[in-house]
């Protein structure tokens, strides 16, 4: 584990613990943020701690084509529940990323800090948001940084069922057809398992990132 200054670099990330952590410390700059996603690391720690560098292995993505579709969910998706958006209200996804309490986690990774940052990236075009909406009201979404040739998702809210299930699928599905290799799922879990995704190797990751 290595700790950072502030100069914005990274050690390589074949030297992170079996835990994915690559290194602590430094801070989060959107220039040394967005240098990380670059490089296939990520922050991910609890307000008041330091901060704490990822670079898992195996990493979870989704390769957009592979998107798993339900015949319910493609009914949903060929009505009119849900209306979905791109870019249309990044602050207001992130804050709901940020404050939405899900019942298998206590507190929120996303501090003030980070939320401020991603907001300033989203600024300057490379933090991008999708909307789902119902009635007018904002119900689910997610949010992520875009390397102009692979996404890194960084977080889901749902307010209502099937939500944010709508707006991967929709996300997937709007790479595709802009010829997107992969979206970085980053770690294991059951609901994006569900839609599609998978682990692979950290080192076959590696070779999706935007080159230097």
């Amino acid at each position: 584990m290595f700790l950072l200054d502030h100069f914005h670099r990274f050690p390589p990330i074949e030297l992170a613990d079996d835990n994915g952590i690559l290194a602590v410390g430094g801070d989060l700059h959107p220039d040394r943020v967005l240098l990380a996603y670059k490089q296939g690391i990520f922050p991910w720690y609890n307000e008041g701690e330091p901060i704490v560098w990822y670079s898992p292995d195996p990493r979870m993505v989704l390769f957009p084509k592979e998107v798993k579709i339900s015949k319910s969910m493609r009914k949903i998706l060929q009505s009119n529940t849900f209306t979905v958006t791109f870019n249309q209200d990044f602050k207001q996804v992130i804050h709901r990323c940020k404050t939405v309490r899900r019942s298998h986690q206590e507190g929120t990774w996303i501090t003030d800090a980070l939320e401020k940052t991603m907001i300033q990236l989203h600024q300057k075009g490379i933090a991008k948001s999708v909307e789902v909406w119902q009635n007018d009201l904002l119900v689910g979404g997610l949010y992520g940084i875009d390397l102009g040739s692979l996404f890194c998702g960084e977080s889901m809210f749902s307010l209502v069922s099937n939500a944010s299930k709508v707006a991967f699928i929709r996300l997937a599905q709007e790479l595709d057809q802009k010829n997107y290799p992969l979206i970085d799922c980053q770690v294991y879990n059951d609901h994006l398992a569900s839609l599609g995704a998978i682990e692979i190797p950290r080192a076959l990751f590696k070779t999706y990132l935007p080159e230097k």
